[in-house]
């Protein structure tokens, strides 16, 4: 959410920002913001002014009476009374203003950095650079499926009884697996100086309302029916909203966080969820990244994350490659994003495994995450998040680049001892 203030005084270049992010249809809200945003400030200066008139005059009333003068003293408490009146009516219409331009502000996108390309779809993006050396083997790479079944790892058929499509079971040593890359991914964070989470799993309207618009909500959260909480689709949503309405030390900085947990989405959307696969869920487990830092330090902050989650992909013989995101598929509260896609030699192209994002303040200006300073004045963190690593895609990436031709999968050493000492799934 940007600062009223920063609208109020460049509104040409919140219309510009609006306009690369090919969002020409929230233009005018930013002169019907400032318009109310004026009517506002004059109506508070009026009621303050009302409220600053009845103290004075209330205190009248005292001496008034001490005096004997009681017929006055009814007087003045009689215009005390009429801007009581007057103030209720106001406050209101104040009341009812603050709201309204909060709610317009929630939706104008953040200004996005400079060195983001210009496009207005993902079909847009750019590619930065790759790290390791696609590989297609010379004998033919079955679906992702079809690995695990081979392997008896997992079990969809029976899961679609008991919850639906985009469930699954895992077994055997897919669940093992499965549970090894995750275990390694903590380590390998907490080996970077990274501190482990286990956060809640549901969250509070007022928590995912700090941490997303309003858009990514509805496709993304699944409500608690009779109750204020949503389950989260993401661990950084708890993480960040650990902050909320803080005032943290600047020598406290940067929060450095990793955090563990199931993820939930409703998956709306054109993409839709897969009959047979596991690439798109209702559920899945993830390890996380989140920093909290100081504006100047968060775009070295950045660049340093998405490198971890190459690093960390790279460790397991999977080539990946990154991709800016270009404006237009940048989400409202995102300054710069970048992903992370990995090599599927059987699709013989990369897909999406993890995706790197600095918000700058915006979630801390919706959710009150302050920073106070050596000098004693206070400002808005930046925070930012990334994917260290999801299975069930990060499965899909593993199985087909370490698939040998007897249907056998590689387990590289860094995972070995995750897996018992185990060398090979067969």
């Amino acid at each position: 959410m940007l600062d009223i203030k920063f609208l109020r005084t460049n509104p040409d270049i919140v219309k510009d920002n609006i306009r690369k992010k090919f969002q020409d249809e929230k233009l005018p809200l930013v002169d019907k913001v400032i318009e109310l945003d004026a009517k506002y400030r004059e109506t508070k200066t009026y009621c303050d002014e009302l409220r600053s008139k009845r103290n004075n005059i209330s205190k009248q009333i005292g001496a008034l009476m001490g005096q004997g003068k009681k017929d006055e003293a009814m007087k003045v408490k009689e215009e005390v009374s009429d801007i009581n009146a007057e103030l209720d009516r106001l406050s209101g219409s104040e009341s009812e203003m603050e709201a309204e331009i909060r709610k317009i502000m929630m939706v104008i996108p953040n200004i996005i950095d400079p060195s983001v390309p210009i496009g207005k779809d993902d079909s847009e993006n750019v590619e930065i650079e790759k790290f390791g050396e696609p590989f297609v083997p010379d004998f033919e790479i079955p679906y992702h499926v079809e690995i695990m079944e081979n392997l008896r790892g997992i079990d969809i058929d029976s899961a679609r009884k008991t919850s639906g499509n985009g469930f699954y079971y895992l077994c055997g040593d897919i669940a093992r697996l499965h549970s090894a890359i995750l275990s390694y991914a903590r380590d390998f964070m907490i080996d970077r100086g990274f501190t482990y989470y286990i956060p809640p799993f549901m969250i509070r309207s007022d928590v995912v309302t700090g941490v997303m618009s309003f858009a990514e909500m509805e496709g993304m959260m699944y409500k608690i029916e009779g109750e204020d909480l949503y389950l989260i689709g993401t661990s950084e949503h708890s993480m960040i909203g650990k902050f909320i309405d803080s005032i943290i030390p600047e020598n406290e900085l940067p929060k450095t966080l990793t955090s563990y947990s199931p993820c939930f989405r409703k998956e709306v959307g054109a993409h839709g969820i897969e009959e047979r696969g596991v690439y798109r869920i209702h559920q899945f487990e993830k390890q996380e990244m989140i920093v909290v830092c100081k504006p100047e330090e968060s775009m070295d902050w950045f660049n340093k994350l998405w490198q971890n989650t190459v690093d960390f992909f790279r460790t397991l013989d999977i080539p990946v490659r990154t991709l800016e995101c270009c404006s237009g598929d940048l989400a409202d509260l995102k300054v710069k994003s970048l992903d992370v896609e990995a090599w599927s030699p059987r699709q013989k192209k990369y897909f999406e495994v993890g995706s790197c994002s600095n918000l700058g303040d915006a979630q801390a200006r919706r959710l009150g995450i302050r920073v106070k300073g050596s000098d004693g004045q206070k400002y808005f963190a930046h925070t930012l998040n990334n994917t260290v690593v999801a299975p069930p895609r990060m499965l899909i990436a593993f199985l087909e680049n370490n698939l040998n031709a007897d249907g056998s999968v590689r387990i590289p050493e860094a995972l070995r001892m995750y897996m018992g000492g185990k060398e090979v799934i067969k």
